[in-house]
């Protein structure tokens, strides 16, 4: 049992419930504040003018020292297990390829396939606790991960089985998500209606079997999966238990969000191309739009209209789509700070993008996203600086100074 004293600011106190439009500017502070943990959860905080010294004296004190708590970020989206990184194709791009066509020649996610097809599971499995370590510290302490580099049966399977293991090994909440559908792979280069058969008749009974997916998501876009694919493939995984969530409108108007919100996904998540009727069809949703700032910025796409869809009345919510060919880097303080520098979202708008909103993406918002009683005690304390501000401000700063998560201080 712990107990949290002298904190300048606790950010994101109280939240419970997804912040929509106007409300995403509310991001609740207590200002000189305390937090008890006991049991891995928040039992209690409150004002330090309130605070009963002798209400605490079994518990470890630690004084924060005038120093900001914020809630731990909840990144919803990201390819973390992969076999090699893919720089070359970088230099390819740099050099006036586009990512449509450097796919087209092999690269792009049928590279990753091949690469991870040659990788062993311990090797997979080694290399993505290198990465998550790395995410812990830079303030992560809940996130999900998606297969698809497998694009097989047994490539599909071993990955799945890496992140189940991940699970198990890392103190913090994964959710764990089935992206067969992430491309067609060379083997059913003329023969779609077969892979996608493999997912649903195959894949999706064995994975049920092993208890090895909470979502389901469809790369929804042309020359992969269109919008009546996706909604089949999505129905399909229902039945299996997993929860639906598309890769949606990240190069072309895709259906994509169409097909989320006929499915009841939890997320859509790109969203480069979204227009008015995309926002008016995610306003009568429960569906949570998730706008991914590192492959827009490191693929130079089109900025996905957060602004307006906040506007609009919407939530929104970040994360890193953390991938080795269009987004690496596993850094949501970054992701907070192009939201603010480059989508013109306040700072409060984007810590709440990145917490309760992102949480809600998981299906874990009753759990963790946010500093509130009886949750997780999943949190970072900041170094020495002037407001919660300065986060975004410094983007290339780490202002991270501990990490808990459930209670525990990550080494």
């Amino acid at each position: 049992m712990k107990v949290f004293i002298n904190i300048k600011k606790l950010g994101g106190a109280g939240h419970t419930s997804v912040k929509k439009g106007k409300e995403m500017s509310e991001f609740h502070y207590l200002e000189n504040a305390y937090m008890s943990v006991s049991n891995g959860k928040i039992e209690d905080l409150g004002l330090m003018k309130d605070y009963d010294a002798g209400k605490f004296s079994s518990y470890e004190v630690v004084d924060v020292k005038e120093r900001f708590v914020m809630p731990g970020w909840c990144d919803s989206h990201t390819h973390l297990v992969y076999a090699a990184s893919r720089e070359e194709e970088f230099v390819d791009r740099i050099n006036g390829l586009t990512y449509e066509a450097i796919a087209k020649r092999g690269g792009g996610i049928l590279n990753s396939a091949k690469k991870l097809a040659a990788a062993s599971e311990d090797e997979l499995f080694q290399s993505a606790c290198e990465r998550i370590q790395s995410m812990i510290a830079k303030g992560t302490t809940s996130l999900e991960i998606k297969s698809g580099y497998g694009l097989s049966f047994e490539g599909e399977m071993k990955m799945l089985r890496v992140i189940k293991r991940l699970k198990e090994h890392f103190p913090m909440i994964i959710k764990s998500t089935f992206l067969g559908a992430h491309a067609v792979p060379d083997t059913f280069k003329n023969n779609k209606q077969g892979y996608i058969d493999l997912l649903t008749d195959e894949l999706m009974p064995a994975i049920q079997a092993e208890k090895l997916a909470d979502f389901c998501d469809v790369f929804c876009e042309q020359n992969y999966f269109n919008r009546d694919e996706t909604i089949h493939i999505l129905n399909e995984a229902k039945k299996f238990g997993m929860i639906p969530k598309v890769h949606a409108n990240q190069m072309s108007s895709s259906g994509g969000v169409q097909a989320g919100v006929a499915c009841n996904a939890i997320s859509v998540d790109h969203l480069e191309y979204v227009g008015d009727e995309e926002i008016s069809l995610l306003k009568g949703s429960n569906t949570m739009p998730v706008v991914l700032p590192g492959a827009a910025f490191f693929l130079g796409l089109p900025l996905p209209p957060a602004r307006k869809m906040i506007d609009a009345g919407l939530p929104v919510a970040v994360a890193t789509d953390f991938n080795p060919g269009s987004s690496p880097t596993s850094d949501m303080n970054f992701m907070v700070a192009l939201l603010c520098i480059q989508y013109k979202l306040n700072p409060d708008e984007a810590f709440n993008a990145a917490t309760i909103n992102a949480a809600y993406a998981m299906d874990v918002i009753n759990e963790t996203g946010s500093l509130s009683v009886g949750k997780r005690a999943d949190f970072f304390i900041t170094k020495q600086i002037p407001s919660t501000s300065y986060i975004p401000y410094s983007f290339n700063e780490n202002t991270i100074d501990e990490v808990y998560i459930g209670g525990k201080k990550a080494h």
